[in-house]
């Protein structure tokens, strides 16, 4: 296989974890484990299904798992899904299984419109109550998104615009040389636009594997912002998007030199500053962050802890689910009064 090919089979490897989160968190139930037929299973109307609450009556004997209890179960759903006012479930089982302390659940899902009525989803939920592994791993819980947000608050410190409040915090994981990360700037753009109460902050995530001047990118964009602070460093990283096409060996340097320039910094300082063991020391320290939050992929985006891959989302999902998330966590945001959609 020719060096391009090789590149493109690592980023749909990448990219494959990241649709299978999306489709959880957008509803979609085919990417999750069927139930056996021994199982609960969802009905199945003759006609068109609307959303409903009218699934089969629960069945006590299906709930033989002391852990998680349904009140979890609902609250751990209603965090991941509750921003669809299309979409309504029924937990219809939690049971022991032969691994000690792991519960299998089921849960009955409708959807308006949905073809082929109420489906049947399974996941699994390990002995320390923290995770659900359906197609991966993912946080579990009455507030699954708890965690990262707390690390994020207290770690998340690149580049910032917008409220000053880190009340509601949108914290983005990209790659300066990562294709799908620059067409996740327009939504970014679009998110500052509709949500001026969040605190937007940039975090370096080079994926130096595949993308050979993405560490050096993020290393001058550390530079330029101690140099001439956020504001500039935002400008840095959007030139280099702009131009990441010459992100290649003949002409990376006039790349990255053009893209301090613009930023109003000094190239041949920068350079230098890059090469410093500090600097050096910045960019790891937001790879390690990434990874202890769960970073698999960029863009990553997370609203309050809570990781969307941006790009896989169409925007009046991704703003549905950041005003979800905002009035879960008791924040009052005023979005256009309409949903907007990119052009």
């Amino acid at each position: 296989m020719n060096k391009k090919g090789w590149r493109m089979t690592i980023t749909m490897k990448q990219w494959l974890p990241a649709a299978a989160l999306t489709m959880m968190i957008a509803g979609a139930t085919a990417v999750l484990a069927q139930a056996p037929a021994s199982e609960p299973q969802a009905p199945k109307p003759q006609g068109p299904v609307v959303a409903t609450n009218e699934f089969p009556p629960v069945n006590p004997k299906n709930f033989t798992a002391a852990s998680p209890t349904a009140a979890e179960v609902n609250s751990f759903l209603k965090s991941i899904w509750g921003y669809d006012g299309n979409r309504a479930w029924e937990v219809a089982a939690i049971l022991k299984t032969q691994a000690p302390g792991v519960s299998k659940v089921v849960v009955f899902v409708s959807e308006a419109g949905q073809a082929g009525g109420p489906k049947t989803t399974v996941f699994f939920t390990t002995p320390d109550g923290k995770h659900a592994i359906a197609d991966q791993v993912i946080d579990f819980g009455a507030k699954p998104f708890e965690a990262n947000r707390e690390t994020l608050v207290t770690r998340a410190n690149g580049a910032a615009k917008g409220a000053t409040s880190k009340d509601l915090e949108l914290v983005e994981f990209a790659d300066l040389e990562c294709p799908h990360c620059k067409e996740a700037q327009g939504t970014m753009a679009q998110l500052a636009k509709d949500f001026p109460e969040a605190r937007i902050v940039f975090e370096n995530y080079p994926i130096a594997e595949i993308h050979p001047f993405a560490y050096r990118a993020a290393a001058e964009g550390v530079c330029v912002r101690k140099a001439k602070g956020d504001a500039a460093f935002f400008t840095y990283a959007s030139t280099v998007y702009d131009k990441q096409a010459g992100l290649t060996k003949e002409s990376v340097d006039a790349t990255l030199a053009a893209a301090v320039t613009a930023a109003g910094a000094d190239p041949n300082a920068v350079a230098a500053c890059a090469n410093d063991a500090a600097t050096k020391q910045d960019v790891d320290a937001s790879i390690q962050l990434g990874k202890d939050v769960g970073v698999d992929q960029t863009p990553l985006l997370f609203v309050n802890g809570h990781a969307l891959p941006i790009t896989a989302l169409p925007y009046e999902t991704l703003k549905k689910i950041v005003i979800f998330q905002a009035g879960q966590d008791g924040i009052s945001v005023h979005p256009p009064p309409t949903l907007t959609s990119l052009q």
